[in-house]
């Protein structure tokens, strides 16, 4: 069994890679539907959302 300290730093990480992926391809969604362009700003986006909430997760639990 996890203890509580465990649980809630494993939520505190999926919590922030989801909000960073959601964030950051919703800015590139926005910026799609106000150019009019084919997705090429939400693909980069979600790639941005996804290298910027490893990183930030990383920072935050894997240096010791």
């Amino acid at each position: 069994m996890a203890s509580n300290n465990e649980e809630g730093a494993l939520w505190s990480i999926i919590v922030a890679m989801i909000a960073a992926v959601l964030i950051w391809g919703g800015i590139g969604f926005a910026l799609d539907h106000w150019l009019h362009t084919h997705h090429y700003f939400f693909l980069g986006g979600l790639i941005l959302g996804a290298g910027s909430s490893f990183y930030l997760v990383w920072l935050r639990f894997g240096r010791k």
